[in-house]
């Protein structure tokens, strides 16, 4: 008799966690499953190893504090579940390409994102020697 008693308390306590939505989770409410896909933008190739930082971006458009770091497999893809809905900063860092960083609406159960990473571009510094413009001396008519 008493394991009758205890197989129908684990019962009626399992029932609550088993009647939850899918994709709800009671503290922050609905949730996503981001997918992330990282080629270089010039042959359209994987990048593998890739940091992909995600960051929650409240009201007011400021990170909030703490982030999660993803890294892309050979394919060049990451994903994560359990992202709650909301905006969100997206960075990915690769070693020989510019970083990327973009706001994203979160508002759908399954997000697909496809970024595309360039190779840096030339810097111009101050120190450098520059061709001059010639301002001062305009050619002379002929």
């Amino acid at each position: 008799m008493k394991l009758v008693w205890l197989g129908a308390l684990i019962v009626m306590l399992a029932i609550p966690s088993l009647a939850k939505e899918k994709g709800k989770n009671d503290d922050i409410g609905p949730v996503a499953t981001l997918n992330f896909v990282v080629v270089k933008v010039y042959n359209g190739k994987p990048v593998r190893n890739a940091a992909v930082v995600i960051h929650i971006v409240n009201e007011k458009g400021k990170q909030e504090k703490g982030d999660l770091e993803l890294k892309t497999d050979l394919d060049g893809k990451a994903s994560y579940e359990g992202v709650p809905y909301g905006k969100l900063r997206i960075q990915v860092l690769a070693t020989g390409f510019q970083t990327f960083g973009a706001d994203y609406d979160i508002n759908q159960p399954t997000v697909d994102i496809s970024i595309k990473l360039k190779r840096p571009e030339a810097q111009f510094s101050v120190y450098d020697s520059q061709p001059k413009d010639n301002k001062d001396n305009p050619p002379k008519p002929q």
